[in-house]
C-alpha cells in the first residue's frame, strides 16, 4: 500500500472546504460588501465628481489662472450652488410642486370625466405618490437648520467625506492620471492605449453632459417662464436631470409641460407646444452637436435600444448607465476587435 500523499485529493478537498464555509456564510460575505460599498461609496462620488470637473479646471488654467486658484473657484462655485439650491431655490421648488400636485390630480380627473375612463384606482395610487413626496419636501423647506442637520447627520456626514474627498481628488488629478499612465505603459502599451481611448470617450461625455445639463436649466426654466407656464422651474429641472436620459427624457419633460398646461389655459396650451415641437429640434440638431462635437457619434436607433435593454434589465438605474456602458462596449471592441476576429478564425479551423 502506497504511503505517498495524495496533494492532487488535499488540494480538492480544502478547495470544497472553503467553498462549503464561503456558501454557508453567504450572508456574512454580503453584508460584508455591503459595508465595503456604504464606506467607499462617498469616495466613489467625489472622485466621480472630481473626473468630470477636472475639463473645466484645465480650461481655467489654459486661460493662465493659477491651479489653486482654479480649483477654489470650482468649490466656491458648487458651494454657492448648493446654497442657491437650498435656501432659495427649495422653497420656490416646494411652492411650484404643490401647484404641480394639484395640476396633474387635475388634469386626470379632467380626462377621465371626459372620455368616461374610470382612473380612480390609478388617481389614488398616484395622488398618494405626490402627496407624500410633497409631505417629505415641506420637512425640508420648513425644518431648522438645527433640525434638518440633526435629522440628516448620516447623509451630512458621508457628503462632507465625498465633497472633501472631491477636492483631493480634483487637485491630484494630475498625479493620479499620471501614477496610471507609468503603471500601464510599465505593463503593456496596448492596455495603456486602450484606457488612454476610453478615458477620452468617457470625459468626453461627461463634460458634455453637465454642460448641456446646465443649458437645458437654463434654457426651458426661460422659455416657460416667458410664456407664463407655472411650473416653469419644475419643467426646468426636470428638463436638466433626464438629459441623461436620451430622447426619453425630453419627450417626458415635454408631456408633463403639455399635460399641466392644459389645465390652467388653451393659449398657454398652445405656447406650451410650440416650445415642445420647436425647441428640442434646435437642442437636437444645434446646441447638442456644438457641446458634444463630433465625439460621441452614436446612431439614434442604438440609442434607443441601449436606453431600452438598460431599463429593462436595470430599471432607472440601468437607463442612465446604459449610453457609458455602450461607448465602454464600443471602445472595447474597436481595440480589440483584431484579436476577435483572430479568436474566431482560429474556432472556425478547429470546427
Amino acid at each position: 500500500m502506497s504511503k505517498k500523499l495524495n496533494y492532487g485529493l488535499i488540494n480538492f478537498c480544502a478547495l470544497m472546504l472553503l467553498l462549503y464555509i464561503s456558501f454557508s456564510n453567504i450572508e456574512l460575505w454580503l453584508n460584508l460588501i455591503c459595508k465595503s460599498i456604504s464606506v467607499m461609496t462617498p469616495f466613489i462620488i467625489g472622485f466621480v465628481f472630481a473626473y468630470a470637473f477636472t475639463f473645466l479646471m484645465n480650461k481655467l488654467i489654459q486661460k493662465g489662472i493659477n491651479k489653486n486658484f482654479a480649483i477654489i473657484i470650482i468649490v466656491f462655485g458648487l458651494v454657492l450652488l448648493l446654497i442657491g439650491l437650498v435656501y432659495v431655490t427649495l422653497p420656490l421648488i416646494y411652492k411650484q410642486f404643490g401647484s404641480f400636485v394639484n395640476g396633474v390630480l387635475e388634469f386626470i380627473d379632467t380626462i377621465g370625466n371626459k372620455f368616461n375612463i374610470n382612473l380612480g384606482s390609478y388617481e389614488i395610487v398616484l395622488s398618494d405618490y405626490l402627496t407624500d413626496a410633497l409631505s417629505e419636501l415641506g420637512k425640508v423647506v420648513s425644518s431648522s437648520t438645527i433640525e434638518l442637520f440633526i435629522g440628516s447627520m448620516n447623509f451630512i456626514s458621508k457628503f462632507i467625506v465625498g465633497f472633501v474627498g472631491f477636492i483631493y481628488f480634483l487637485a491630484d488629478m494630475d498625479k493620479i492620471r499620471k501614477s496610471i499612465r507609468e503603471l500601464l505603459l510599465s505593463w503593456s502599451k496596448r492596455a495603456y492605449n486602450y484606457i488612454k481611448c476610453l478615458d477620452k470617450e468617457i470625459s468626453n461625455y461627461l463634460k458634455g453632459l453637465l454642460i448641456f445639463m446646465v443649458v437645458q436649466l437654463f434654457e426651458y426654466s426661460i422659455l416657460f417662464f416667458i410664456v407664463g407656464h407655472p411650473y416653469w422651474l419644475i419643467l426646468g429641472i426636470l428638463a436638466s436631470i433626464t438629459t441623461v436620459v436620451p430622447y426619453f427624457g425630453g419627450l417626458f419633460t415635454n408631456l408633463i409641460a403639455i399635460f399641466t398646461a392644459t389645465v390652467v389655459s388653451v393659449p398657454l396650451t398652445i405656447a406650451t407646444i410650440i416650445i415642445c415641437l420647436i425647441f428640442p429640434q434646435l437642442d437636437g440638431y444645434v446646441i447638442s452637436p456644438r457641446i458634444y462635437g463630433k465625439t460621441n457619434k452614436v446612431n439614434p436607433l442604438i440609442t434607443i435600444m441601449v436606453v431600452s435593454i438598460g431599463g429593462t434589465l436595470f430599471g432607472i438605474f440601468g437607463i442612465v448607465i446604459a449610453l457609458p456602458t455602450f461607448l465602454f462596449l464600443r471602445t472595447t471592441y474597436y481595440i480589440f476587435k483584431g484579436d476577435l476576429k483572430k479568436g474566431i478564425r482560429k474556432v472556425k479551423k478547429s470546427m
